[in-house]
């Protein structure tokens, strides 16, 4: 099945980026060591040359990992008919052990990449690129990821099998099944609406103090990463039953499916480009603001601020609305 043209694509995708990244890593840890941007040496001057480069690259590569994670869901969903018991993308990736880790490290380099993007942005905005050395610095953390991510993705897709039995949302996503699905599934549903929207107030409150000061910046980057997980949460919890107009339907990767109007995408792209601008901001706010950004810098972290509360904002609007629509009765 490795030659499925689909995973063909997103291997491709991953090696490139692999490729790129080691060898954009190698000049990060010599630019960490030298980057001077007050010398008019020599060295400095090529490493000044070479960053454009490097850059651009590292821009092309980073934005198509983030595409690749969309890819690999939906080619999940559409191999599912390939594999006896699978129903959706669920089956699909628990054919064999490698499946789910590789979903959750994509979804991890998904937010680094655009942590770096967004702090790459901010570093052209500098007349002398001050965050040049900060971004690199935040490239080589992120080289294990991409390392593990081409590894156990390649894993995955070499060992699928056709001949193998998997179970599906069917059989995963219920209370008595064990595991973190089932823990899940079985969340109290007033106690997951309650993070949901009362999460919306906490972020909208911080957000408030993230226009005024650093700390705030900092404490909304944390609490738009733990939204992020009670969002999923909710959505596993509460919002797909009443989606699906069934108690005991849970799955997160069904409401992706034409019958029920690609719903989850109206879900989860706005929750990822809300968690996805908080944690560039709270990454932009760990160093105090360079002298050339003084000006540039406070009206692109509230660009940011306003991105994600829009993000945050539309995933709720989402769920409630799919919440209101619901013929399911859940409270009496």
């Amino acid at each position: 099945m490795i030659f499925h043209p689909p995973i063909l694509a997103i291997l491709l995708a991953s090696t490139l980026s692999l490729v790129t990244l080691v060898w954009a890593s190698g000049f990060a840890a010599r630019l960490v060591r030298k980057w001077d941007v007050a010398s008019g040496h020599a060295g400095q001057i090529a490493l000044e040359k070479r960053t454009y480069l490097v850059s651009t690259a590292l821009v092309f590569v980073l934005a198509l990992e983030a595409v690749s994670l969309i890819l690999f869901t939906e080619n999940a969903e559409r191999m599912s008919v390939l594999f006896v018991g699978a129903m959706c993308a669920i089956g699909t990736l628990n054919v064999n052990a490698y499946g789910f880790p590789a979903l959750i490290l994509k979804v991890a380099l998904f937010f680094g990449a655009a942590v770096w993007l967004i702090v790459n942005h901010a570093d052209g905005l500098g007349r002398d690129y001050p965050l040049t050395r900060f971004k690199y610095g935040l490239l080589i953390a992120l080289s294990p990821l991409v390392v593990a991510v081409a590894a156990v993705q390649f894993a995955y897709f070499y060992n699928l099998r056709a001949d193998v039995i998997t179970s599906c949302c069917s059989r995963v996503f219920v209370p008595n099944a064990g595991g973190l699905e089932a823990d899940l599934s079985s969340l109290d549903p007033a106690f997951a609406l309650g993070l949901l929207f009362g999460g919306l107030g906490v972020i909208a409150v911080l957000a408030l103090a993230a226009l005024r000061w650093r700390a705030g910046r900092l404490a909304y980057a944390a609490v738009s990463l733990v939204y992020f997980a009670a969002g999923i949460s909710a959505v596993i919890s509460v919002v797909s039953p009443y989606i699906y107009e069934q108690f005991h339907h849970h799955c997160p990767f069904c409401i992706l499916k034409p019958e029920y109007g690609y719903i989850g995408y109206w879900l989860y792209l706005p929750l990822f480009v809300g968690t996805s601008a908080g944690l560039g901001l709270g990454a932009l706010s760990l160093k105090r603001t360079p002298a050339s950004l003084q000006e540039a810098l406070p009206p692109f972290r509230r660009r940011l601020i306003l991105t994600s509360l829009a993000g945050f904002g539309l995933f709720g609007a989402v769920a409630l609305t799919a919440i209101l629509r619901s013929n399911l009765i859940m409270f009496g």
